[in-house]
Order: structure tokens, then C-alpha cells, then sequence
């Protein structure tokens, strides 16, 4: 199972949000439990648990990062057909927007 990289007390610590302040970047927290504010990241990562072999990682993290990898990139944006899409990949999905413009 994976687990998520950054338990809340790490992602609202000082040391974390001043590494976000040295890259420029903006964090973006509500309560513990709002999930509603992030339902696209949410509503992902809960797809990817759900699709993705793990037992083909066998506890190995180079061969876990390379089986996600290989997820999002192959299947998760190239092959699997999205509802919000018109059943198209991401991939398809931006090729038709480029025909239209």
C-alpha cells in the first residue's frame, strides 16, 4: 500500500515551509481532513492505489518508483480513458483540444 509521502504534522512543520519558501513555492493546506480542497490530487492517488501492482515492486524502491513511473506516464496519460475527458486519455484529450484551436 502506498502511503502518503508527508504525514500532516511534516507537511504544516516550520522546516517544511521554509523549504517551500527557498523554492518560491506555495503551499496549500486547509484542516486536517479537508479533503474537498484537493478532490483532483485526491481522487488520483486514490485511483492509483487502487490500478497500480505493487506486488511487482517486491518491497523494492527503484522498481516501486519505476512501476509508478511507468503508470502515470504509459497508461495513467497515454491509455486510460478519463469520464471527465469524453472517455479520452489525457494524451488524446490534448491532441483533440490542438485539432480544434
Amino acid at each position: 500500500m502506498l502511503r502518503p509521502s508527508l504525514e500532516f504534522t511534516q507537511y504544516a512543520s516550520s522546516e517544511y515551509r521554509q523549504a517551500l519558501q527557498r523554492l518560491e513555492a506555495l503551499q496549500s493546506m486547509s484542516r486536517k481532513g479537508e479533503c474537498w480542497d484537493n478532490a483532483a490530487i485526491e481522487s488520483f492517488f486514490s485511483t492509483l492505489k487502487l490500478e497500480l501492482d505493487l506486488q511487482k515492486a517486491q518491497g523494492n524502491r527503484a522498481d516501486t518508483r519505476s512501476l509508478v513511473f511507468e503508470w502515470i506516464e504509459v497508461f495513467y496519460n497515454r491509455e486510460r480513458c478519463h469520464s471527465s475527458l469524453g472517455y479520452r486519455s489525457p494524451t488524446r484529450f490534448e491532441e483533440y483540444r490542438a485539432a480544434l484551436n
